[in-house]
Formats: C-alpha cells, structure tokens, sequence
C-alpha cells in the first residue's frame, strides 16, 4: 500500500503521528475512523496524489501513532484537542491552509477543525457521518440497537476489557456489519486494522475518543449551535446508501444546518465508502476540491 509515498513520524502536541506523504499540488488532509488506520485512503490515494498534497496520518493513539493518555475528563480524546493537534502537524509540514477529508471519527475530528481554525479548511469533505450532536439526540431504542457501538465504548473499562479478550473478533465484527461490500475491503488493510488493535493502547485510545463523544464533543457542539456558528467552507458529504441512510434519507439536510454551504454525492455502498467504491470516492473528492481556489 502507499507505493512511492514517504512514510514519516511527526511530533505534533502531546502525540507523535506516523503518517504517509505524496502528490502535488494544493494540500489535502485525510482523516481516517474507526475501527481503523490511514490504511482506509489506500485505493483512493493514488488517484487524489494527482492534483493533491496528500498528508495521511493515523489519528493520535491508532494505528502506529502514539496519542496522549487518556483522562477522567475526556479532554486529551475531544475532537478539538484532535483538530489542534492536526493543525499543528500540517504547520510542521509547512501546509497554513489545507483542504480536508474525514472519514467517520476522523469527520468528526475535521469538523471540529473546520470551527475551531476557519482559517485553516479551504473545504471539507465528511464521509459518511452526521454532526455528533446530531447522532445523539435523534437516537432512538432501533438507533441504538444500531449504533451500539457508541454506548458501548463509552463505558470505562468494561469495553477495554471486553475488546482485549478477542480483538480479532471485535475488529472483523464492526467491518462484517457496517460494511455494504466487505469483499472490497483489501485483506492487507483489514489486517492493519486487526494488528493495530491488538495493543492494549489502541483500545484504549480508541474508548477515550468515544467517550469525548458523548460528553465534551456534545458540549462543544451544543455551545456552537447556541452561538449560531457555522461551518465557513464549503462542505461535500459523500455517503453510503447501505449505511448511513438506515439512520437517515440523506445526511445532507444535517449538514445544511451547520454549514453555509453544502452538497452530497451519494455512494451505492456502505459505511467504507472510500474502500468499497474508491473510483466513484475518489472523483467525488477530486471534483469538490478542485473547485476551491
């Protein structure tokens, strides 16, 4: 994976970020999710490394980067600590001002970045997500049964526990049920995923960023909406049908109330949009950024 890319480690805050680099042109961040690495940007990154600056990190305590501890309040796993810290290694790269994808957590990470720095996000692109506080207040007892996840990983240490038995099997779980097309999904990325969460510091890391989830990263989207501020770029939600549309017709009304601009591009796919239809991925992403200046 990642063939002519240069692999580099990066200090940035409290976390050390291993990350892949490559293309020219204008920078583009890319934020991956959960459960998994920057492996997901694998099968679209060749395509976007044409016209793009592509800067690819594992989000602190995933994969191979190393995060900080986590902490009773949440804070070192909010996604406003996340985004300072992106903003910090794209500085260190010499990128001021960047254009930004997110896949999943790391959608959320880079709409918090799109708030808290406007001055940094010439355009973003979440994958696949609705805003967090969003997620949680139109959960209801069927939205739950699907999304589990997020209430489970939100109790400490009972999930740290429970995922340390058999990692393996947690890994390929999540993959099994969110994905429309697991065919798609490359053996070798699923297993940098699995390998990943075979450390004890991963699972923890990544329980912590779900716990910011569902208390920080709510306040913080809650104080905004009350504030009345919006995303100031251009926002493109590309999405799966086989997913996120079991929660929702469409995100893109969602994201029309917390951006001045918005647009979709939906995917016949499920939650991995970027591995289970990279071609159509990848025009979608490469066509939105190449409008901005």
């Amino acid at each position: 994976m990642f063939e002519g890319f240069e692999r580099q480690r990066v200090a940035a805050g409290d976390s050390e970020l291993n990350l892949v680099t490559g293309g020219k042109g204008p920078p583009l961040l890319l934020l991956h999710g959960f459960p998994q690495t920057l492996a997901i940007w694998h099968q679209v990154a060749p395509t976007l490394a044409r016209h793009f600056t592509l800067v690819i990190p594992d989000l602190p305590g995933y994969g191979a980067s190393k995060g900080p501890a986590p902490d009773a309040g949440n804070v070192n796993y909010s996604k406003r600590q996340t985004a300072e810290t992106m903003v910090r290694l794209m500085a260190a790269l010499g990128h001021e001002k960047f254009r930004l994808a997110g896949h999943d957590r790391g959608g959320r990470v880079g709409y918090r970045l799109a708030l808290d720095h406007p001055e940094c996000v010439v355009a973003f692109a979440p994958l696949d997500i609705v805003p967090t506080i969003v997620e949680w207040e139109g959960m209801n007892w069927e939205r739950a049964l699907n999304s589990y996840h997020w209430l489970f990983l939100a109790q400490s240490p009972l999930a740290e526990h429970m995922i340390a038995r058999d990692p393996d099997f947690y890994i390929n779980h999540l993959l099994d049920r969110w994905a429309g097309k697991r065919q798609a999904l490359s053996a070798e990325a699923v297993a940098e995923y699995v390998k990943a969460f075979r450390q004890p510091s991963v699972i923890a890391a990544t329980c912590a960023d779900y716990r910011a989830g569902a208390s920080l990263d709510v306040e913080h989207d809650r104080t905004d909406r009350d504030a009345g501020r919006r995303i100031r770029c251009p926002v493109h939600v590309v999405w799966g049908r086989g997913y996120l549309a079991k929660k929702s017709t469409t995100p893109l009304a969602a994201w029309q109330r917390w951006a001045e601009e918005a647009s979709e591009t939906p995917l016949d796919c499920g939650h991995f949009v970027a591995e289970e239809e990279p071609a159509a991925c990848a025009e979608a992403l490469v066509r939105f950024f190449t409008k901005r200046p």
